[in-house]
């Protein structure tokens, strides 16, 4: 059965384009005109990915990312012709996955989406319950819960995690965070790892500003600390 993928954007020209390259792709697609739309859409039609526009009318994509984030791990590609840093990082921090900037080409878009799909999609090759501490994250059922209460992530969230979880100790460049959530390394988009580590320490640790297991390896990028 072919992936379904919802499509937010408030230009019919743009939603058009998208919905005829990515169904070439292979893609079932859907799609909205405003964030209060995308709900409906998306609350019927549960898609496997969200492509998301942020400037729109009546519900802007930031709205709908603090609205459906609450109701469904959906992971979200977000879409921005603005070119300022804090759109992308606000966009990242309500629970986006990754960011596209105006203009761009179908064919990169179509790339995005199958990473992150193929990220979510690949099955886990090492132990399916990382423990460390209070923590509990299962891969398999893709849940997380400290000291049995149960945490919310986001889907590049949950995989970061795991990533650290999986190497106790061991330092992961950015880059490196990167390949493995993305399927690639893009230029320019290293800095999305420091907002998703951000995120995690903020639902995480029990002093995100003093981490007790994400740490910082300054010049090298981060590694989940053994906990005594």
């Amino acid at each position: 059965m072919p992936k379904k993928i919802l499509v937010v954007d408030d230009k019919p020209e743009l939603r058009t384009l998208l919905k005829s390259y990515l169904t070439q792709d292979g893609f079932d697609v859907v799609a909205a005109g405003d964030g209060q739309e995308a709900l409906f859409v998306a609350r019927r039609e549960k898609p496997d990915l969200i492509i998301l526009d942020l400037m729109m009318p009546e519900m802007n994509g930031y709205d709908f990312l603090r609205t459906y984030s609450r109701e469904a791990m959906t992971p979200v590609i977000i879409l921005t012709a603005r070119l300022e840093e804090n759109d992308k990082v606000l966009g990242l921090e309500l629970g986006a996955d990754d960011y596209v900037t105006k203009p761009f080409s179908p064919r990169e878009l179509a790339a995005r989406v199958r990473a992150v799909l193929r990220r979510l999609d690949k099955q886990s090759d090492g132990q399916n319950l990382l423990r460390e501490g209070e923590i509990q994250l299962d891969r398999s059922g893709r849940m997380l819960t400290i000291g049995g209460r149960m945490v919310d992530l986001t889907p590049s969230e949950f995989d970061l995690l795991a990533t650290l979880m999986s190497a106790p100790g061991r330092v992961f460049s950015r880059l490196e965070l990167l390949d493995r959530l993305q399927g690639a390394a893009y230029e320019g988009y290293e800095r999305t790892i420091d907002v998703h580590i951000r995120n995690l320490r903020t639902k995480i640790e029990p002093d995100p500003s003093s981490p007790r297991y994400i740490e910082t390896v300054y010049g090298s990028g981060y590694r989940f600390t053994l906990q005594s």
